[in-house]
């Protein structure tokens, strides 16, 4: 008899042990940092970051709260950019002063190409006259222009015409170049808390 109730009781005490080892185990931490191991979590410590063990392992981290900031995080395209363009402003310069004297470097540089193409083109406008007045001459002299004398007076016409588009590009880049760093000097501004430029 003896026997027989240790044995149900042996066969209670397994079945225990295979019962708890089914079950889940939840870990949380209280207001007061402590961490707590439980089968079930209380109700007001549900919205806590808590983790969930089965068989000794952990299966998933469950956090509403932590769900609803990553998606508050989510950003677009065109959001992300802007983050990063303000990060390089605010990296890049210590002072309003050094984006004036950037812009200025950069203004340089394009002058000296409009300076460059305007050069080159009254070149080749001169030379296109000189090439006309050649012709005329003879004309004049009831002679058949060259080959050769049309052929110059084609590649005048075309490089007066490369000229004028390269010297307009430019001039446009000048002009974007004065508003790209008008805008990021007002944003800058903008950024460290500085009152807006007169004019903007």
């Amino acid at each position: 008899m003896m026997k027989s109730k240790m044995l149900v009781g042996v066969a209670a005490l397994f079945a225990a042990i295979s019962l708890n080892a089914e079950a889940k185990l939840y870990k949380w931490v209280d207001e007061n940092g402590t961490t707590h191991y439980g089968e079930t979590i209380p109700p007001k410590y549900a919205n806590r970051n808590a983790q969930t063990f089965e068989k000794g392992r952990v299966q998933e981290r469950e956090s509403t709260r932590e769900s609803a900031n990553v998606q508050r995080k989510m950003l677009s395209d065109e959001e992300v950019q802007a983050e990063r363009h303000d990060n390089a402003l605010i990296n890049t310069y210590s002072s309003d002063k050094e984006i004036d004297l950037a812009r200025d470097r950069n203004l340089q540089q394009v002058e000296a190409r409009i300076s460059s193409y305007t050069t080159l083109l009254k070149s080749a406008n001169e030379n296109l006259v000189s090439l006309q007045q050649e012709q005329e001459r003879i004309a004049k002299q009831n002679r058949k222009t060259p080959k050769s004398l049309e052929e110059d007076l084609e590649n005048a016409k075309l490089r007066i015409e490369q000229f004028q588009a390269d010297l307009d590009t430019n001039k446009a880049e000048l002009e974007a170049v004065k508003a790209r760093y008008a805008k990021d000097k007002a944003r800058y501004r903008e950024l460290k808390g500085l009152a807006p430029l007169e004019g903007q």
